[in-house]
């Protein structure tokens, strides 16, 4: 049995000869990073998020999710991927070109680094497919189905692949020395923007903030938040591109960051109103993981273990400040969750990817003055072109088709109204 057992790990082993450059190991873990980033959306986001909104809305939710992941992946395959990752010429610095139409000239040979371009391909793809769902949140229980379908293509092709090429695809913010290591940017400052902006040119759902519109059901909220922990470690840890020590401390990384982001949301929430939740608890966790996410490659455990205090705290505060204050009703918090933690985790990245801090195992040789100057920059680009952007479809779709359901249609709710079908049917 040993003996088969030697002869099996020996056959995995030699897995690079089945191309030149090719590493087995890199691209065996891109795959498991590939499929756990997908885990994120389906069924993790469309959990977490199913179970924070109204029970009259949760199948919407959970559809509008599954729907996305369909035609984002057939956007992607015709010219998504090609417009981030392909060489774009003379405009190569604002976008890429259409050599890889239809994904052509990728085939079982193709390689990108270490690892099939495939796999990159597939792996990039699922980062594309959860960026337009994180904005659901923006504007849940009150987007018409058609108008979320033609917002999130456009948006994908507008303001993801655009970002996406400036910061990963050899684009300006690239050249100018950006860093961003799996999202920071392209992924939470985008999403968060967008449903900021979203939550404003549709307005507030009716009774907001009057009326409590607590989740319906905290148990699916919850099982959702631990599917995006542990899928995370994908989207952190596959980033690297490789199975090596970068991918395990992204890993390493990401787990502090989201458990100091979970238990400072919850001790500030117990100091404010008396009582720790568990909606606190989660929300602080996601703050973490996003927080985290564009400074996971670069920094050490500590910078993590800082970076994610920071992040429970300051989103605590943009929550309240947005909802309470500004009575803004981004219905699930992606601004101050997502938006707010990118923002916060792009520039401390500049700041903990120093090696000069010695404790907070900083792994770059950097001059934090001047990485902080790059890193506002690529801050300040994200959140200017994408609501700029965003206004402007949403102003285009709510011309066409209408953004938002009529009142009566809001009140009986999208499960019926959007699908007739219901989420329950006890």
């Amino acid at each position: 049995m040993f003996r088969l057992i030697a002869a099996v790990v020996g056959l995995f082993i030699s897995l690079p000869v089945f191309a030149e450059g090719l590493d087995g190991a890199d691209t065996a873990w891109i795959l498991t990073s590939t499929a756990l980033v997908l885990f994120m959306t389906i069924p993790g986001l469309s959990l977490f998020y199913g179970g924070l909104v109204r029970s009259k809305n949760v199948l919407s939710i959970l559809m509008q999710c599954f729907t996305l992941t369909c035609v984002v992946s057939i956007v992607w395959l015709i010219a998504g991927y090609s417009l981030a990752f392909s060489d774009g010429g003379g405009l190569n610095a604002y976008i890429g070109g259409l050599s890889n139409f239809m994904l052509g000239g990728i085939a079982e040979d193709t390689v990108s680094g270490s690892i099939p371009e495939s796999a990159f391909a597939l792996f990039q793809m699922t980062f594309a497919i959860i960026t337009p769902a994180l904005i659901v949140g923006g504007f849940a229980e009150r987007m018409r189905f058609s108008a979320m379908l033609i917002f999130s293509v456009a948006w994908l092709l507008l303001v993801y692949v655009p970002i996406c090429h400036w910061v990963w695809g050899g684009g300006w913010l690239s050249d100018l020395g950006v860093m961003d290591f799996a999202g920071g940017i392209v992924v939470h400052i985008t999403a968060g923007v967008a449903a900021l902006v979203a939550a404003i040119v549709l307005g507030n759902r009716r009774g907001f903030p009057e009326q409590a519109m607590p989740p319906h059901n905290m148990t699916l909220t919850i099982m959702g938040a631990g599917m995006l922990w542990v899928g995370w470690f994908g989207f952190n840890g596959g980033s690297a591109l490789a199975a090596n020590g970068d991918a395990a401390m992204a890993m390493l990384a990401t787990h502090i960051s989201a458990a100091a982001g979970a238990f400072t949301w919850m001790c500030a929430e117990w100091v404010r109103y008396g009582k720790p939740s568990a909606l606190g608890a989660v929300t602080g966790m996601v703050a973490g993981l996003g927080t985290i996410t564009p400074a996971s490659g670069f920094v050490g455990p500590g910078g993590a273990l800082i970076i994610g205090l920071a992040a429970g705290f300051v989103c605590f505060v943009a929550t309240n400040y947005i909802k309470r204050s500004l009575r803004i009703d981004d219905s699930l918090d992606v601004f101050p969750v997502h938006g707010v933690g990118g923002i916060l985790g792009t520039l401390l990245t500049g700041v903990f990817a120093s090696n000069a801090l010695g404790l907070f195992g900083g792994q770059e040789d950097i001059s934090i003055s001047s990485q902080l100057g790059v890193q506002a920059v690529g801050v300040l680009a994200g959140i200017v072109y994408t609501a700029v952007v965003t206004f402007v479809i949403l102003k285009v779709t709510g011309a066409l088709i209408g953004n938002r359901v009529e009142d009566e249609e809001e009140l009986e709710g999208l499960d019926l109204v959007a699908h007739n079908e219901r989420g329950y049917d006890l």
